[in-house]
C-alpha cells in the first residue's frame, strides 16, 4: 500500500480508550484525496450526505455528484447552476439548493435520477429570483429552503414563505429545534410558523454563525466565522475558552460536524480542521502539510462507518477515523523505519537519515520529530539495555541520552546488540567487521574488544547460553565463545535442518528458546544429541499460514510474521492459545522494510510497524469493528440501447429482459466501501456462462459479448483491505433468443414442417398422379413420335426413290437429248447435203432441157429448197435445251448476270458434255471459234487457269 497521509504526533501512552469505534489521539488517520480531475466536476464542494445505500453526494459547483465507491456521476441542474446544499430523505429524494432554483432528485424506473423541480410551484413576482438557497432542513413533515432573504417551506407538493426579519444568514437543527439567525434579530427559534428570537444572542449579530453543535447539560456549541465559539444555555453567551477555540479565531470557522457522539469536528479557511473533544482539547489536526490538498474546508461529513469527508474550496477528501491504523510520516520528518523505542518520556525511531525522537507524554499537534543531535546518517537500531539508550549506527555504537548522542563507543557500523546469557555485564553487537564485546562499567557501557575468529558483516543473529547462531548465505553458524570472550572457539557450519528439510527460512527466539524455520516446520537444537529435532507444536501454529520469511516475538508474546511482503500475527490469547490475523494488515502490503520486521508492543493499544515511508501505530482493540461484512452491489446493468442503474432506490425488477439483438452486457460493482479503496477487490461469477468464481481484482466492470439465449444469474461479492468478504449480490436477467429461435417460431417451424410434409404428400400423390397420366402421354407421344418416325423413313423413301426416278428421268432426259441432239446433226447434216445439192442444181444449165424435163428439174428444185426451208429442227432443239435446262440458265444468269445468250448456248452445250466438233457444228462456227469461245466464257465466270470450267458449271446445277 502507497501511504497518502502524514501524521499527528502521538500523544500519551496510558491515555484511556472510551470504546471502539473511537477517534484515535495517536497518530494521521490514512488519507485519501480526491481531485477534481477525477470527480469531473468543479472545484468547491459546499455539502455532503449518504443514501441508506451507502451511495455519497456532494453539492458540487457542477451540480449533484454521486459516488458509489468505485464510480464517480454528475448530475446538473436544470439552469446549470452550482449547488449549494443538500438532503436526503427516507423515501430516497435528495433534497438540492442552487441559486434560483431548488427541487429533489429521485431515481426513474431504470435508476437513472430525474431533477424535479419545487421552486416553479413558487409565486414569484416578476422579475423577482429566489438567490442561493444555502441550508436544507426536514422539521416537521416539512422541507425547509432556506436563502438569504426567504425560507420555502414545502409540505403536501405546496409551497408557504417564510421572510427574515431583515436578513438571514445560515440556519440549522439542534435537538429537534430549528434556529435561524437574522442579521438584526440574532438568533430565532422556529415554532408553529413563527420566529422567537432568543434571549442574549443579538451580540452576534456582527459575525456569521457556520455551526451549532449539542453540547452536554442542554448547551449549544454555537461557532462563528471570526469571532471564535461560544457556548449557549438558554439565557446567555459565553465564550468557549478552549484549545479549539484558540485555533478558530487563529484560522476562522466554516461550520463543523459531530463525530461518534463525543468529538467535534471544526472546519476552517486558513488551516484545515481539528478534531476536539467535548472539552475542547484537540485530539487530531489536519490540514494540507498533513495530507489534505486544500486547506479551505468549506464542509465536514461522518459517513455511515465514522469516517470523515471534508468538501473543499478545492477537491474533496476522505479520512479513514475508524480504523485501528494511524501513521507517522513525512509530515513528521520520518522515512524508512528500521526500529523504534520509547525511553524517559520519549519515542525514539532509528530511520535511514538518522535517529529521530518525539516527546511521548505531551500533545504536539504542529509538531514534528526532532534529529537527535549527533546521528545524521543511517541509523540501523535503538535499544533500551540497562537502563542506558544504544544506537547501532552506520557510524558505529552510539550511546543516547535525551536529543543527543553524548558517547561513541566503538566506530565500526553496528547493527544489533545483545546481553549474552551468564554474563549479565557483558553486551555483544554485530557489525560490518564481525563481533565485538562490550562491558557494564561504573561509569557505563564500554568497548571491551572484538572477537577474533570471523571477519565478515553480520545482522541479525541468536545466542543462549552455549552459542551463537547467525544465518549467513543461506546456512546456519552455530559458534562458541573462549571463556574471556576475546574468540571463536568453534564454528560450525550447517547446510539444512534435517535430512528432509532442505534449506533454512530464518532463526527466531520464540519463549526465550531459539527456533530454527524451514517451509514453516520450526526445529529446536538439541546439545545432548548433536542435531536439530522438529517442535510439532509451534509447526501446527503455522500449517495454515503462506511461507514465512521473517518471524518475532513481541513484548506481549504476539507472533509476528511476512509473507510474500505482507504481515500477519499470531495474537497471544490469556488461555496461552493464538488466533491468526492476517487481513488487516493488507493495507501495509509491499510497504514493509525488506529483511526489516520492526515491531514495538509497548501494550496492546500501542503496537508501532516500522515502514519504507514511516511508522504505524495500531490499536489491536480496535480491530472489532471490522467484524462487520461490507456489502457489494452490482451497480450498473448495460446491454446496447439499455442501461439501468441499481441502488438508488427504485423499484428492482425481478428479471431483465435482453433481446438476442443486444446480447452484448456489460455490468459494474461497488460497494460502499471507502477505507483504502485501492486494496478492495470484487469477484463475480455469471450462472449460465462461467463455471467458477473469478479472481479476486481491484477491477469493478466486467463486459460479455454474444451471450446465447438463456436465463443467467450475476453474482458478486466483495472484500476489504481487511480480508472480510460479503455475502453474494445477484441479478437475474434473460437473454431471449432470436425471432429464428423463439417459441413462438418453434411453433411456426412445427405448423409449417407438418404443412410441408401434407404439401409433399399431396404433391407425392399429384406427382403420382401426373406421372401415370404423364406415362400415358409418353406412351402416347412415343407412339406418335415412332409412327411418325416411319412415316418419316416412308416419306424419305418415297422421295429417294422420286430423286432415284428423278436421277433415271435426268439420265433418260439426257439421253433423249442427246439423241435429239444427234437427230438435229443429222438433219443439219442432211441439210448441207440438200444445200449441197441446190448449189449443183444452181450450177446445170437447163437450156438443153426441153420443158418437161425443165418443169420436172424446177419442180424437183423447188421441192428440195422447200425442205430445206421447212426444216425446224433446229429451233425445236433449242427450245428443248432452254426447257429443260431452264434451272440452270436461271441460276447462271443470276450468278453471273453479264453472260450472253450465245455463251449461256455454249454453257449449256457444254454442260451436256457435247463435243468441240458438235458444238462447231451447232454453233455453226469453226472449232477454233468453240475454243475461242470457251476461253472468254472462262473470263465471264472469273475462272482461274486451274479450275476446270465444266465442273464449275456442274457445281452451279
Amino acid at each position: 500500500m502507497k501511504l497518502n497521509g502524514f501524521f499527528l504526533l502521538f500523544i500519551l501512552i496510558n491515555l484511556p480508550y472510551i470504546s471502539l469505534g473511537q477517534v484515535k489521539k495517536i497518530g494521521l488517520p490514512h488519507i485519501k484525496n480526491f481531485s477534481r480531475t477525477e470527480y469531473k466536476g468543479g472545484t468547491q464542494n459546499w455539502n455532503i450526505e449518504q443514501d441508506k445505500n451507502g451511495n455519497l453526494y456532494f453539492a458540487n459547483n457542477n451540480g449533484l455528484l454521486q459516488f458509489d465507491g468505485s464510480a464517480w456521476t454528475k448530475y446538473p441542474m436544470p439552469n446549470v447552476t452550482f449547488v449549494r446544499c443538500l438532503k436526503i430523505d427516507a423515501s430516497g429524494r435528495i433534497f438540492v439548493g442552487g441559486y434560483d432554483e431548488f427541487g429533489y432528485f429521485k431515481p426513474n424506473s431504470k435508476g437513472r435520477l430525474e431533477y424535479f423541480s419545487v421552486s416553479k410551484l413558487v409565486k414569484r413576482d416578476n422579475p423577482k429570483i429566489i438567490d442561493n438557497i444555502w441550508k436544507i432542513h426536514f422539521f416537521k413533515g416539512a422541507v425547509f429552503f432556506q436563502s438569504f432573504k426567504t425560507t420555502y417551506i414545502f409540505k403536501n407538493n405546496k409551497v408557504k414563505v417564510l421572510e427574515a426579519p431583515n436578513k438571514f444568514q445560515f440556519s440549522f437543527q439542534v435537538n429537534n429545534q430549528l434556529y435561524f439567525q437574522d442579521l438584526s434579530m440574532g438568533l430565532m427559534k422556529y415554532s408553529n410558523g413563527q420566529l422567537i428570537p432568543l434571549k442574549g444572542t443579538t451580540f452576534l449579530n456582527n459575525t456569521e454563525i457556520w455551526g451549532m453543535f449539542a453540547m452536554p447539560n442542554n448547551k449549544i456549541l454555537i461557532a462563528t466565522l471570526d469571532k471564535g465559539l461560544y457556548l449557549y444555555d438558554n439565557e446567555s453567551i459565553i465564550p468557549w475558552e478552549t484549545e479549539a477555540n484558540q485555533f478558530v479565531k487563529k484560522n476562522s470557522c466554516l461550520g463543523g460536524s459531530i463525530i461518534q457522539n463525543d468529538y467535534i469536528v471544526l472546519n476552517s479557511i486558513l488551516n484545515g480542521i481539528i478534531i476536539c473533544d467535548s472539552n475542547g482539547r484537540i485530539v487530531q489536526q489536519i490540514n494540507h502539510k498533513k495530507g489534505i490538498q486544500n486547506n479551505t474546508v468549506l464542509t465536514s461529513f461522518v459517513d455511515s462507518k465514522s469516517n470523515l469527508w471534508l468538501g473543499l474550496d478545492n477537491g474533496i477528501t476522505f479520512i479513514n477515523e475508524n480504523s485501528p491504523f494511524t501513521y507517522f510520516g513525512s509530515s513528521f520528518d520520518l522515512s524508512t523505519v528500521y526500529a523504534s523505542v520509547v525511553h524517559k518520556g520519549n519515542l525514539y525511531v532509528a530511520t535511514n537519515q538518522g535517529l529521530f525522537y518525539h516527546s511521548w507524554d505531551h500533545t504536539f499537534k504542529e509538531d514534528t520529530f526532532k534529529l537527535v543531535e549527533g546521528t545524521t546518517g543511517q541509523a540501523w537500531n535503538i535499544q533500551v539495555v540497562d537502563g542506558e539508550l544504544l544506537c547501532a549506527h552506520n557510524r558505529g555504537a552510539l550511546l543516547i541520552d535525551g536529543g543527543k548522542s553524548f558517547k561513541t563507543l566503538d566506530n565500526v557500523g553496528y547493527w544489533i546488540f545483545k546481553q549474552i546469557p551468564n554474563h549479565p555485564n557483558y553486551l555483544i553487537g554485530s557489525n560490518y567487521n564481525g563481533f565485538s564485546i562490550f562491558e557494564k562499567k561504573a561509569n557505563g557501557w564500554q568497548f571491551r574488544n572484538k572477537v577474533g575468529g570471523l571477519i565478515k558483516s553480520i545482522g541479525e543473529f541468536e545466542l543462549d547460553d552455549k552459542s551463537i547462531w547467525i544465518k549467513k548465505d543461506n546456512l546456519i553458524q552455530q559458534m562458541t565463545l573462549t571463556k574471556d570472550l576475546k574468540q571463536f572457539k568453534t564454528i560450525k557450519t550447517y547446510q539444512n535442518l534435517t535430512n528432509t528439510s532442505k534449506g533454512i527460512g530464518s532463526i527466531q527466539q520464540l519463549k526465550n528458546k531459539i527456533y530454527f524455520q524451514t517451509n514453516n516446520q520450526f526445529f529446536k537444537y538439541s546439545y545432548e544429541q548433536e542435531s536439530f529435532f522438529e517442535d510439532k507444536m509451534i509447526t501446527r501454529l503455522f500449517k495454515n499460514i503462506p511461507k514465512v520469511s521473517t518471524l518475532k516475538e513481541d513484548s506481549q508474546g504476539n507472533i509476528w510474521y511476512v509473507f510474500n511482503e505482507s504481515l500477519g500475527v499470531l495474537m497471544k490469547n490469556k488461555d496461552n492459545t493464538y488466533k491468526n490475523n492476517a487481513a488487516p494488515f493488507s493495507n501495509l502490503t509491499g510497504n514493509l522494510v525488506y529483511n526489516y520486521l520492526s515491531i514495538n508492543a509497548i501494550n496492546s493499544e500501542n503496537i508501532l510497524i516500522g515502514l519504507t515511508d514511516g511508522l504505524a501505530h495500531y490499536d489491536s482493540k480496535l480491530l472489532n469493528n471490522f467484524a462487520n461484512k461490507p456489502k457489494a452491489f452490482v451497480r450498473t446493468f448495460a446491454f446496447p440501447g439499455n442501461s439501468y442503474i441499481l441502488g438508488n432506490g427504485q423499484k428492482t425488477i425481478e428479471k431483465y429482459e435482453v433481446p438476442y439483438s443486444s446480447n452484448q452486457v456489460k455490468f459494474t460493482f461497488s460497494s460502499p466501501i471507502y477505507e483504502n479503496l485501492e486494496n478492495v477487490e470484487f469477484s463475480y461469477q455469471l450462472i449460465g456462462f462461467d463455471e467458477n468464481w473469478s479472481s479476486w481484482s481491484n477491477s469493478w466492470t466486467k463486459e460479455y459479448t454474444n451471450l446465447k439465449e438463456g436465463n443467467y444469474i450475476m453474482k458478486v461479492k466483495v472484500r476489504n483491505s481487511y480480508g472480510i468478504q460479503s455475502d453474494e449480490t445477484s441479478i437475474a436477467f434473460r437473454v431471449y433468443p432470436p425471432w429464428y429461435r423463439h417459441s413462438l417460431a418453434y411453433l411456426f417451424y412445427l405448423l409449417l414442417a407438418a404443412g410441408c410434409v401434407y404439401y409433399v404428400r399431396f404433391r407425392i400423390r399429384m406427382k403420382i398422379r401426373k406421372n401415370k397420366h404423364f406415362e400415358t402421354l409418353e406412351q402416347r407421344r412415343l407412339y406418335l413420335e415412332k409412327e411418325t418416325k416411319i412415316k418419316q423413313e416412308q416419306y424419305e423413301l418415297e422421295k429417294e426413290i422420286e430423286k432415284l426416278e428423278n436421277e433415271k428421268l435426268q439420265i433418260k432426259i439426257l439421253s433423249k437429248d442427246k439423241e435429239l441432239v444427234n437427230n438435229t446433226l443429222q438433219v443439219v447434216k442432211k441439210n448441207k447435203i440438200l444445200n449441197g445439192i441446190i448449189h449443183k442444181l444452181k450450177d446445170i444449165n437447163t437450156s438443153s432441157f426441153d420443158e418437161a424435163t425443165k418443169a420436172q428439174f424446177t419442180k424437183l428444185n423447188r421441192s428440195i429448197t422447200k425442205e430445206v426451208n421447212t426444216d425446224k429442227s433446229w429451233k425445236d432443239l433449242e427450245k428443248h435445251l432452254k426447257n429443260v435446262h431452264f434451272d440452270f440458265l436461271k441460276k447462271l444468269k443470276e450468278k453471273h448476270p453479264s453472260i450472253s445468250p450465245r455463251e449461256m448456248d455454249l454453257a449449256t452445250y457444254l454442260l451436256m458434255n457435247m463435243s468441240t466438233k458438235e458444238i462447231a457444228e451447232f454453233m455453226n462456227i469453226s472449232t477454233g471459234g468453240v475454243e475461242l469461245a470457251r476461253y472468254r466464257l472462262r473470263k465471264k465466270l472469273d475462272l482461274n487457269q486451274k479450275e476446270n470450267l465444266i465442273g464449275y458449271l456442274m457445281s452451279i446445277k
